[in-house]
This record gives structure tokens, C-alpha cells and sequence, in this order.
């Protein structure tokens, strides 16, 4: 009540006092107003809000934390969260995965492993650290962290879900090539060995290093590529035709 009967008053006033005072007064004060107003409103409208705050590449994952550019992780999954299961061992006798395909040089894993993306970024930054005097070098990644690994706090009693995302992994296999590096430009073999070594050490599994002349591996064997013996005919004639033809030519013979 107080509130609007001062805004009448001054609402009154302000009509007394503009319609005493000249054109020339009612012009500088619309303007002094209008001055005053404008930088206001203008600072109201461009004031950012909590959603635009963020660039579109860097906004709020659905699991937490920001994905920033050079981050190694997925833009969106499937689900939330995921089982934790043994990395399985390929029994079926598949070599996929287990040469070089992209690049000249690479590593290969000696053990089956759950690599974080800390640690994939870990290594590709030593990779490249080192090939940065070779003009030309490229460095391939042939996994990507799109599994997201939850953690529980210490002393946390059993039950009550899963617990909250920590980081993305990825599975890899036994035998499955990790780095690869090439490019337009020839790598030395020793400089791409001291390179892919700085590397692995990033790496919480052994490695080998591998080139394209390396053979595929099925877990701890190496596969060795089978090439038909000299010594064996290309095909084999059925018995009945053998018999047949060898009867005709006697006769004929005869």
C-alpha cells in the first residue's frame, strides 16, 4: 500500500514538474533517461545464462565432468554405466587386430588389459613428443576409451547400487596392436623403437614392438603363415576317372 501510493506521488510530481518546465528541459531529461536506461537494459540482456555459460564443445557430460577437445571420450553412449567383466581371451583363432594396418611401426600388447583414457593420452603425448623432429610423422590410436569405469568410496557398505562414473577405458586382448606410426615421410627404426618404447612406459602391460613384416598372434603363439607344399599336386583326380582313362588308353594302345 505505502510502496504504491509513493510511486503515484512521484508519478504526480514528475507530471507537475515537466509540465512547468520548457521543451528544451523535457528534451534533456527524455534523454538523460533514456541514457541512463539503455546500458541497463542492454547489461540485462547480455547477461549469459547457466546454460549458455559453457561453449558447445565443452558442455556438461550426462556423466559429469567436461569433455574438452582433446579429451578421449565418447560424445554420447548407450547407457550410463557398464559390467565389469574378465577381458575375455579369443579362442576362435582370430588374427584381427594383430598387425600393422594404418602405419609403418607399432606396439603390441603381451597381456590383456583395461586402459584408461589418462593413460592412452599419457602415451600418445610421449609418442608425439618424439616424433615432433620428424616433419611428417603421424601417429595412429587403434582403441578408444568408450567403456565408463564407476568406483566406489572407501569403507562404502555393500548394496545401494553401483557406484558413481570415475573415467572412460577400453578393453584390449592379448595380441592387439595399441600405437601405430607412419605417414608420407620414412621413420627410422630407430627412432620410431626409442619412440613406441617411450611410450609403452606409460602403459600398465608389456608390449612388443611390431612392424608391417610382422606376423599376427593368437594370444601366445605366433601365427605362421601357411603356404602349400611343392611337392603336392594341385588337384587330385577321383579313382573311377583314374581307372577309367588308363583301361581306354591300353585298349587303344593295343
Amino acid at each position: 500500500m505505502l510502496s504504491s501510493l509513493s510511486a503515484t506521488f512521484g508519478r504526480l510530481s514528475l507530471g507537475a514538474a515537466a509540465s512547468t518546465a520548457g521543451p528544451s528541459s523535457i528534451g534533456s531529461a527524455s534523454r538523460l533517461s533514456s541514457s541512463s536506461i539503455r546500458p541497463l537494459h542492454m547489461a540485462s540482456s547480455s547477461r549469459p545464462s547457466p546454460r549458455n555459460a559453457l561453449p558447445t564443445q565443452s558442455r556438461l557430460s550426462s556423466l559429469g565432468g567436461v569433455r574438452h577437445k582433446g579429451n578421449l571420450a565418447p560424445r554420447r553412449t548407450k547407457y550410463r554405466k557398464a559390467h565389469k567383466i574378465t577381458i575375455p581371451f579369443n579362442t576362435g583363432g582370430s588374427t584381427k587386430g594383430t598387425t600393422v594396418q594404418e602405419g609403418a611401426y607399432g606396439i603390441r600388447l603381451l597381456a590383456p588389459a583395461r586402459l584408461s583414457a589418462k593413460q592412452l593420452v599419457a602415451a600418445e603425448t610421449a609418442l608425439k613428443r618424439k616424433l615432433k623432429v620428424v616433419k611428417g610423422a603421424q601417429v595412429f590410436l587403434r582403441v578408444f576409451p568408450d567403456i565408463p569405469v564407476c568406483i566406489k568410496g572407501n569403507e562404502t557398505r555393500m548394496g545401494k547400487g553401483k557406484g558413481t562414473f570415475e573415467y572412460w577405458a577400453c578393453r584390449a586382448n592379448m595380441g592387439k596392436v595399441i600405437f601405430e606410426i607412419g605417414g608420407p615421410v620414412e621413420i627410422r627404426p630407430e627412432v620410431a623403437k626409442e619412440a613406441l618404447r617411450l611410450a609403452s612406459a606409460k602403459l600398465p602391460v608389456p608390449t612388443e614392438f611390431v612392424t608391417t613384416a610382422s606376423k599376427p598372434r593368437i594370444g601366445n603363439q605366433i601365427v605362421e603363415s601357411a603356404t602349400p607344399s611343392l611337392s603336392t599336386p594341385a588337384t587330385a583326380a577321383t579313382p573311377g576317372t583314374t581307372g577309367q582313362s588308363t583301361v581306354s588308353a591300353t585298349v587303344a594302345s593295343s
